[in-house]
């Protein structure tokens, strides 16, 4: 199988989107007015490429400072995320405003001062850590799925600022990169053409912030299209594949595309201390499972796929869920009941996976129906559905979880005997009891 990198890593841009807070399409987009830019300061091919696959990409550390920014703030990490996108940290009146909206909303003053004392003896410092720890994680997706170094570059860029007053390094003027900037400036375009700006509103922020966040040669390649009603109309429903530079179009292959579900299970796992190797796990306990079972070695690749892949909706589970301690309230329950239906929405975008996008999104389902997203029964789970439920299980039981302590083999057996055969695999509970007991996972721990 030989697919254009660009198809995939589009599709996959939404789940970085709903981690951010952003609407889906919200790379697209940037990507488009990124693209727009360089186009209007006609830019060499290899450049326009580093920058078209760096825009769809610019996201893909996000989920690694999601849990620590949930506990700061006392608030939906997302929320706080969008909220701050509009907000220049730099002016002390909005600072000010951000901070009072987006820290323990809803909550008591007593829980807001609690919160703000944390943010207050975070500070800068802090700040400037939890930038860096995302856009080095940003930079190693895009390492990982065989992008340019310069693209790597623009990603680590994306967060500093023109007047050397950005994070996490302030650098200054053409000491970020050229691909850094223009990302910088059309991310933020994107976020106020969106808000309900519209064209004036993505050039007027530009204008604003004119040689204090954003290179002013660039500010006025963007303002140059203003007027362009046909280009900006093209935001409404991106689609990013025609502006991929022709000469230079990236595929992936076979081992690509399993590079591409290594990438994104460990941008999932990032999100929680709790699932430092979940999905790796998960993968490899269903690829065993499916081998003991039968399966050809594509069967295997597909399923390890699947593996890698199945907890992507989690991405938009906010990390006061994820991490909560104690039990999930109602509403709490149908957001984290919600993350199946987004796996199967952002996968089946993808017609290289198309699939394994099924048995992904059914790793919650049940035999009986007792199941989530959709309640479906046995005669609607395929066997490889029926083996990522079984490893999904598994492998959660054997991990340390925010409410209890991971459990050893025989527990996890004992609890999960009970199910087989109504809402479990009886075949495949048959073949975990042989593999549990010398299953070793290795934990990999997860930067706080």
């Amino acid at each position: 199988m030989d697919v254009r990198l660009s198809e995939v890593l589009a599709a996959l841009s939404h789940a970085l989107d709903i981690t951010e807070g952003q609407p889906r399409g919200h790379a697209e987009r940037t990507c488009l007015i990124a693209m727009r830019v360089a186009r209007q300061l006609d830019l060499d091919g290899p450049t326009r490429s580093s920058l078209f696959h760096a825009a769809l990409l610019k996201d893909a550390g996000c989920s690694s400072n999601a849990a620590k920014v949930a506990a700061l703030y006392g608030a939906d990490d997302a929320d706080v995320k969008r909220d701050r996108k509009t907000t220049d940290h730099l002016q002390p009146g909005q600072s000010i405003r951000h901070l009072v909206r987006a820290t323990a909303p809803g909550r008591s003053p007593v829980a807001k001062a609690k919160h703000l004392k944390l943010l207050v003896a975070h500070g800068s410092t802090g700040s400037r850590a939890l930038t860096e720890l995302r856009c080095e994680r940003g930079a190693e997706v895009a390492r990982a799925v065989g992008l340019s170094v310069t693209a790597e570059q623009a990603i680590r860029d994306l967060d500093e600022h023109w007047d050397g007053r950005g994070y996490p390094h302030s650098r200054a003027g053409e000491q970020i990169s050229l691909c850094g900037r223009i990302l910088c400036l059309a991310q933020t375009a994107e976020v106020y053409w969106q808000d309900g700006g519209g064209a004036a509103g993505a050039c007027g922020v530009a204008r604003d912030r004119r040689g204090t966040w954003f290179d002013p040669a660039l500010v006025d390649a963007l303002r140059a299209t203003e007027d362009d009603h046909r280009f900006w109309a093209t935001l409404d429903e991106p689609r990013v594949a025609s502006l991929e530079p022709v000469d230079r179009l990236l595929h992936a292959d076979d081992d690509g595309l399993d590079r591409i579900a290594g990438a994104f299970a460990g941008i999932v796992d990032a999100k929680t201390p709790y699932t430092a190797r979940h999905s790796e796990g998960v993968a490899e306990i269903a690829v065993r499972l499916s081998a003991a079972l039968g399966f050809d070695a594509q069967q295997q690749r597909e399923l390890r796929r699947a593996g890698l892949l199945h907890d992507i909706g989690k991405l938009g589970v906010s990390n006061r869920i994820l991490d909560k301690p104690g039990k999930l309230d109602a509403g709490e329950w149908a957001a984290m009941r919600r993350h199946p239906t987004w796996t199967l929405e952002i996968l089946q975008r993808i017609p290289a996976f198309a699939g394994l996008a099924e048995v992904a999104a059914n790793h919650h389902e049940k035999l009986d129906g007792s199941g989530y997203g959709r309640g479906l029964t046995a005669a609607a789970l395929t066997l490889p559905a029926r083996i990522l439920a079984v490893a999904d299980i598994a492998e959660a039981l054997t991990a340390d979880r925010p409410y209890r302590e991971a459990l050893g083999p025989d527990e996890v057996l004992a609890i999960m005997r009970r199910d087989a055969g109504t809402s479990l695999d009886a075949d495949t509970f048959a073949a975990l009891e042989a593999l549990l007991p010398v299953w070793s996972p290795v934990a990999t721990p997860v930067a706080a």
